[in-house]
């Protein structure tokens, strides 16, 4: 069996992303600026990442086929869904589960694992 995989943004311990088979495995997001404590910031910056890895992957956010969120508090559920609801794109609403969890670091407030499709007629 030929099983290509591609790794993206290679670390010690992690990669960024990973594609096999036309699909894209997202490293989980997390916000790199801690100074902005609150979800909105955070989740924005995550969601930025998230676009970026994708378009890096040859794929974009109506492509995701699944997604799971990781919240530090679940009474943020709600500014979060603002800012989620405001970048998926209309008819494009992932199957997605969020969650309440401690998180590696504590200035986190989210995590957001994403699994996506690559865009058509991309040679992946």
């Amino acid at each position: 069996m030929n099983l290509s995989i591609i790794r993206n943004q290679v670390g010690p311990r992690m990669s960024a992303s990973a594609i096999c088979n036309n699909i894209v495995y997202l490293g989980g997001q997390v916000p790199l600026d801690t100074a902005h404590a609150d979800i909105a910031t955070q989740t924005k910056e995550v969601l930025d990442r998230v676009d970026r890895l994708l378009l890096e992957a040859g794929s974009d956010k109506s492509h995701i086929l699944q997604c799971q969120i990781f919240l530090a508090d679940i009474t943020d559920i709600g500014a979060m869904n603002l800012v989620w609801d405001a970048w998926i794109p209309a008819g494009h609403a992932p199957p997605r589960a969020t969650v309440q969890t401690a998180l590696a670091d504590p200035r986190w407030r989210i995590e957001v694992l994403v699994t996506a499709a690559i865009a058509d007629n991309t040679p992946f």
